[in-house]
């Protein structure tokens, strides 16, 4: 399955107009994500069936293959589960949302996430489920130890930047002895974080407490099974001050998971990670810089774990 890629649309003849591409493609990121979206409550193979022309457009633009007489989506897009396939819309929704705020002439830059109105911080939030999931299911099975800490009672794990709390309530019912402590310098944003807890009301939403904190604020010692640090969100300087601190917060043996961003050959997606990164007052840490950073800071057994082909890469290092 051939698609174009990013540099591929700047290469287009010179009396052509390059905006008429640029917005075909847009239309069919906003295909990928509704279909992505019916698929968390519907089988694949009849959501594609049913809105022929969204799904002509998926295959024109290579997501959607022909097999005989069955229409199977590009890999990277089959989920194992419903709510797996929900988070992965609503982050794409959340940076189409975002796309959309900067072609307005929102400066982003000036407040980050702060500038952002509630329904992207909500979409934001729940995509990050399915990192939380994966968390569980995936990194902390192969972390040696760490499946074993977690499983004890008084067990504790800590979400920075948790946003609504979905990533801190996944892990939560993943590990029903564990308690996870969510920590978020926006107190807007934990608002909401309390309300969508009291809306699931369950046992495991109990075992989540949240803290208006900031990362370079944080002053725990040896208190944490297991932290998790979403480093693209943090502003460089956040991160480099922030560290050390979550460092000391983890219990000696715990582990420390950092989501950082694939790094990009791709010009244009280097050029667009550069500015999502400025507007959102984040920065451009890649897997291996992250790496490099955890083992200058004395952390041990360093691992990184690939999500999906050009997506977030997952890096895991223990405390002596």
């Amino acid at each position: 399955m051939s698609v174009p890629t990013p540099s591929s649309l700047l290469s287009l003849d010179p009396n052509d107009d390059p905006s008429t591409t640029l917005e075909a493609f847009t239309w069919a990121l906003a295909a990928l994500i509704a279909t992505l979206d019916d698929a968390a409550t519907k089988p694949l193979a009849d959501v594609l069936t049913a809105n022929p022309h969204r799904t002509a457009v998926l295959e024109a633009a290579g997501l959607v293959r022909r097999d005989g007489d069955s229409l199977v989506l590009h890999r990277s897009y089959q989920y194992p589960d419903g709510p797996t396939s929900r988070s992965a819309a609503q982050a794409r929704l959340s940076s189409l949302r975002q796309a959309v705020g900067a072609a307005a002439g929102d400066q982003g830059a000036a407040g980050g996430w702060a500038d952002q109105d509630d329904e992207v911080l909500r979409n934001q939030g729940r995509a990050s489920a399915g990192t939380g999931r994966a968390i569980a299911g995936e990194v902390v099975p192969a972390l040696p130890g760490l499946a074993e800490r977690l499983d004890r009672p008084g067990s504790r794990i800590l979400d920075v930047g948790t946003g609504i709390a979905a990533l801190a309530l996944a892990l939560a019912e993943a590990f029903p002895r564990a308690e996870v402590v969510g920590v978020d310098v926006m107190e807007r944003v934990l608002e909401l974080a309390r309300r969508e807890l009291a809306d699931v009301g369950t046992e495991a939403a109990g075992r989540v407490t949240l803290r208006h904190a900031d990362v370079v604020d944080v002053a725990d010692r040896a208190a944490y099974d297991m932290v998790w640090l979403p480093a693209p969100f943090l502003s460089e300087a956040a991160l480099i001050q922030g560290l050390p601190r979550l460092i000391e917060a983890l219990k000696p043996g715990g582990w420390i998971v950092v989501g950082t961003n694939s790094a990009a050959s791709d010009p244009l997606l280097r050029a667009v990670a550069g500015w999502h990164a400025a507007r959102n007052g984040g920065n451009a840490y890649d897997a291996d810089r992250m790496a490099n950073a955890l083992t200058a800071h004395g952390l041990r057994g360093e691992r990184e774990f690939p999500t999906v082909p050009g997506g977030p890469v997952l890096v895991a290092a223990q405390r002596d």
